[in-house]
């Protein structure tokens, strides 16, 4: 609680629960660091293998960059001239993290797009990325582990709504997120930068036999082309939201992704 309230964000993002998302997130990631491990060292070997794939480095734009766990960040502040982190909180581990380089800034900013249109302050989607994503000074951006989150909040909210926003109903909930997710891959592909992309497809839950208990598709149906590597994200292990159950999530990871 008292994280919540101190962690900087605009008063709007606090009332749509992004500031408590946060800080649930990094109570995760500190209970399940041994299970997340080894995702979040894939993840920076993405990373990694985008910057050394770039011939100018000038400007690296990390998208969901959170905690900064599965970002390298003192290779990106080693390799650019300019690093800008971009996410819709930056929790005060980032903060510390990021505090030592000079050539790192951040960036507060809804990536999902949807964020006016639930506050009833605007009447559809916006567009999903910051300008400096497109400037001719930018080479590359990365997408962490981000886009199956993008949907999350615009559709609770919108399935809780009693008339719904825009031209969403709130039993639109699926169409809403399958637009999100699809207009956050076109904004990437339209992008000049080589574009990283690291994120999750599918969520499974099993018990301990390893059967299969439900089976979810995060990116409602959308397809991402051949990755160059994918693994399994034990997000949470046995005894995190049950006894005998467990999720895992498949992840794929692209280096220079385009559709």
């Amino acid at each position: 609680m008292l994280q919540s309230l101190v962690t900087p964000a605009p008063l709007a993002y606090r009332r749509l629960g992004c500031v408590g998302d946060a800080v649930r997130t990094g109570s995760r990631s500190r209970r399940c660091r041994r299970a997340w491990a080894p995702h979040l060292a894939a993840t920076r070997e993405v990373v990694c293998k985008a910057i050394h794939g770039v011939a100018r480095h000038d400007t690296a734009v990390i998208l969901g960059s959170g905690r900064l766990d599965d970002v390298p960040l003192t290779m990106l502040a080693k390799s650019f001239a300019r690093v800008v982190l971009v996410d819709v909180v930056h929790p005060f581990a980032a903060r510390r993290r990021a505090r030592p380089y000079r050539n790192v800034e951040m960036i507060t900013a809804d990536l999902s797009g949807s964020f006016s249109l639930v506050l009833s302050r605007g009447s559809d989607l916006e567009a999903p990325l910051p300008p400096i994503c497109s400037e001719r000074s930018t080479d590359l951006v990365v997408s962490a582990n981000l886009l199956s989150q993008l949907p999350l909040r615009p559709i609770e909210r919108l399935e809780a709504s009693s008339r719904g926003y825009g031209r969403w109903r709130p039993d639109d909930g699926d169409d809403l997120g399958r637009e999100i997710v699809a207009r956050h891959l076109e904004a990437l592909a339209a992008l000049p930068a080589r574009v990283c992309l690291v994120t999750d497809l599918d969520q499974v839950e099993e018990d301990r036999e390893g059967h299969v208990l439900d089976r979810l598709d995060l990116l409602y149906g959308t397809t991402l082309g051949e990755p160059e590597r994918g693994w399994s994200w034990e997000l949470a292990p046995f005894g995190e939201i049950a006894r005998d159950r467990r999720l895992l999530h498949e992840v794929v990871g692209f280096s220079d992704w385009r559709p």
